[in-house]
């Protein structure tokens, strides 16, 4: 079984809106809802856990299934945590509480979770294709794009201590793919409290000692985090909707 959770619990406070930004209608469709299809019809991905409050669930699924293509797959909600990673705690025990639903062969590859943002609504199946095809041998995948900039430690954020090598430096990006009861075990690993520093989803498969394996990230795949992102993000759909 491949679960995906899709977070889209936060409330974008960079970004000018009455509502979350994931919420946002950009061509008829929420944001949330891209990243959601695009999930559905990966051929990898078995069912979607979307975690967000209760207030949007009805509406999100209601969007999904409106568009032109819909997957044949379940959908599942959790409601989000005090942060992001327990967020995506409650994605994980929702889907655990579901996994029993979905047959699965003995024979066949161990289960995993992909951990996605719904901020981030130009996931592509390649990305995904290359996900799953670097995860054997591994317990984990991680999207990375190389620092382009020279890059400073400051101890005290006024002065310069050091530089960086840029070359051992690499900023993650979801989605991220995991085999899933040792993340769970990551994870369950950092409760109560040691949960609540964690910002990454990768972050505390690597304090496990989970073998993350990096691929190439995506340029495209940038996050929607503030009003010029979202204006970006809206002329990109027009420029798409013109050459239809």
């Amino acid at each position: 079984m491949n679960a995906a959770i899709l977070l889209s619990g936060g409330v974008g406070t960079r970004i000018t809106s009455d509502i979350p930004k994931q919420y946002i209608r950009v061509n008829g469709h929420m944001m949330v809802t891209v990243s959601l299809r695009t999930l559905w019809m990966a051929p990898q991905v078995d069912a979607v856990c979307v975690v967000a409050a209760p207030a949007w669930q009805e509406e999100i699924k209601n969007d999904a299934i409106s568009g032109e293509q819909t997957g044949e797959k379940p959908l599942w909600f959790a409601e989000p945590g005090k942060n992001r990673q327990l967020s995506i705690w409650n994605g994980l025990q929702r889907v655990l509480r579901e996994r029993g639903s979905l047959s699965k062969d003995p024979a066949s590859a161990p289960d995993t979770v992909f951990v996605h943002d719904a901020a981030r609504p130009y996931l592509s199946q390649t990305l995904i294709d290359a996900c799953f095809a670097a995860l054997p041998g591994h317990d984990g995948v991680l999207p990375v794009l190389p620092m382009k900039d020279t890059v400073y430690e400051s101890r005290d954020g006024r002065t310069i201590t050091r530089l960086l090598d840029r070359s051992c430096i690499f900023a993650g990006q979801a989605p991220e793919l995991f085999l899933l009861d040792k993340y769970v075990a990551a994870n369950q690993a950092l409760l109560p409290d040691r949960i609540l520093a964690i910002n990454g989803s990768t972050e505390p498969a690597i304090l496990a000692g989970m073998d993350i394996a990096m691929i190439p990230g995506d340029e495209k795949n940038s996050k929607v985090t503030t009003d010029a992102d979202l204006k970006k993000y809206r002329s990109a759909n027009e420029s798409e909707r013109s050459r239809r």
